[in-house]
Parts: structure tokens; C-alpha cells; sequence
């Protein structure tokens, strides 16, 4: 088994991508900082425009060589920095989709001087014409009542009323609180089900995910529970203990398509750091 799989390194992304064999990773799941000055218990959101898009240009032209032909990449923005980042972007892989998450955020407060931003912006890129995708594993069922309202001679049988439809480009699933379950100390974690479907369309089963920015550790417990390998990299100390412990916790069983957890399929998964 190779050294880095399933580990998550505490170190820069920029010198451990070294580890990683070149055109050996599925997919590429990328939270970067969005330079908005967060406190992840170092400078790295902190960087003036020039600085910050000249360091996204650094790491993404560190990391897309690690690619399969196969590979795609999902990166999330602010839309401050999105239209140069996707610029930037288009220049050396190919753009499927802009994806908008509507994160579900109360109609309370807000500025008072633009308009209140509730959204993240989603990059889908792929390096080749035949990458990889699952639309099959991602498909969202059709309630009983569209069913019924489907009930002509003509829908009888047909796959797409069977199987659901496919996710648009507007995901509104809504952030993780303080109150939920899933909730890690991190300012900026992600939602589970976000992740997944990203792994489940564009990552075969056992296929390798790299996220150079693990945070809260979401991409390694999405992949276990998907049945995926991952590696990845942070920086602070502290969200790395957190990774571990969400990785040795039943959150990050994999789960039967019944949404059950199910027996360990890896039992040596853990988060180690360098």
C-alpha cells in the first residue's frame, strides 16, 4: 500500500504534493481561503489581491499535474476572486459547470449598503473529453406526487422517472450550525452531503481524492464513507487531531446505498500527519 494513501499530512500542500505520484489522483476537491481574513489559526487568509491570486496560481499548477486523464476538480470561491480564478483556470483544464450553493442563510441582518451574499461559488473542471462521471450515483428521486403526476402511457417504464433527475447547478443545502451534529471546531467547514455528491459523480469506487486544504477533515470522512481513498494536507495542528477524530468516530463508516452504516471496509483508515 502506498505511503500517503489515506493519510492526512500535517504540512503545506505546496511542498507535500511531492508525495503524490503525477496523473495518479481521481479527483480534487480544493477549499482554498478565500482571502476574507479568517482566523484558521494562521496568516493563510490574510493576503492582499495580487498576493492571493499569484499563491491560487502557485498551488494549482502544483497540483493539476497529480490529475488522471480522467480526473476533474471541483474548487470552491467567493465570488470576489471567482472570475479570475476561473480564467485562470480555463487556461488549463476544461470548465463543465459554474456551481452556485445557496447556503440557506436566514432572512435576518445582513449589510445594509449591497446585497446580503448567501451563496459560494463551485468550479467543475475536467482535464479530458472522457473523464469520469457517475450521473447514476447523484440522481435525485422523484417524489410519489411528481410520480403520479407522471402516470400517462407515454412516461410508463421510463428510466429518468425511475431512476430521478439529474442535480442542477443551484445546490441549496444548507451550512453546517453549531447545533448539528456533524459540526467540527472550524470556521468554515463544509456540509457532507456537498462532498459526497462530488465523490460519488466524479470519483470511482476505490479512486483517489486529494484535498490540498483538508480543514475539518469533510473530503477523508466523505471518502470513507463512500468507499473512496483520500489524501490531503493542513497546515494547523489542531483541525488535524479534529480529522482524526472524526475519521475514528461512526460518522465516517461507509454507508450502504440504504444510508446505513455498514462493517469497516478499511479497518487500518486513519489520519496521520507528517
Amino acid at each position: 500500500m502506498s505511503t500517503y494513501l489515506n493519510r492526512v499530512f500535517n504540512e503545506n500542500a505546496l511542498s507535500g504534493l511531492t508525495r503524490i505520484p503525477e496523473a495518479s489522483v481521481d479527483l480534487i476537491i480544493a477549499d482554498p481561503p478565500y482571502s476574507l481574513g479568517k482566523d484558521y489559526g494562521n496568516d493563510s487568509d490574510k493576503l492582499d489581491t495580487a498576493a492571493y491570486l499569484s499563491w491560487m496560481e502557485q498551488w494549482i499548477d502544483a497540483i493539476l499535474p497529480k490529475l488522471k486523464p480522467s480526473g476533474s476538480l471541483y474548487i470552491f470561491l467567493t465570488w470576489r476572486y471567482s472570475p479570475e480564478i476561473f480564467v485562470m483556470l480555463k487556461q488549463r483544464l476544461t470548465m463543465m459547470n459554474e456551481i452556485i450553493w445557496d447556503r440557506r442563510v436566514p432572512s435576518m441582518g445582513g449589510s445594509v449598503r449591497s446585497y446580503t451574499s448567501v451563496h459560494d461559488t463551485i468550479g467543475f473542471f475536467v482535464k479530458e473529453k472522457g473523464y469520469y462521471f457517475d450521473l447514476d450515483a447523484v440522481r435525485i428521486p422523484y417524489d410519489a406526487e411528481t410520480k403520479k403526476a407522471r402516470s400517462r402511457s407515454r412516461f410508463v417504464g421510463a428510466k429518468w422517472l425511475e431512476v430521478g433527475y439529474n442535480p442542477k447547478d443551484l445546490w441549496s443545502v444548507s451550512r453546517v450550525h453549531k447545533s448539528d451534529p456533524e459540526r467540527a471546531d472550524h470556521p468554515t467547514q463544509k456540509p457532507l452531503e456537498i462532498i459526497e455528491r462530488m465523490i460519488k459523480a466524479s470519483c470511482p469506487q476505490g479512486g483517489l481524492v486529494l484535498d490540498p486544504f483538508m480543514g475539518s477533515g469533510t473530503t477523508a470522512v466523505a471518502a470513507s464513507r463512500t468507499g473512496r481513498q483520500f489524501v490531503g494536507f493542513e497546515l494547523n495542528r489542531d483541525y488535524c487531531d479534529i480529522i482524526e477524530q472524526r475519521l475514528a468516530s461512526p460518522e465516517a463508516l461507509p454507508v450502504a446505498n440504504n444510508n446505513q452504516p455498514t462493517e469497516p471496509i478499511r479497518a487500518k483508515l486513519s489520519a496521520k500527519t507528517a
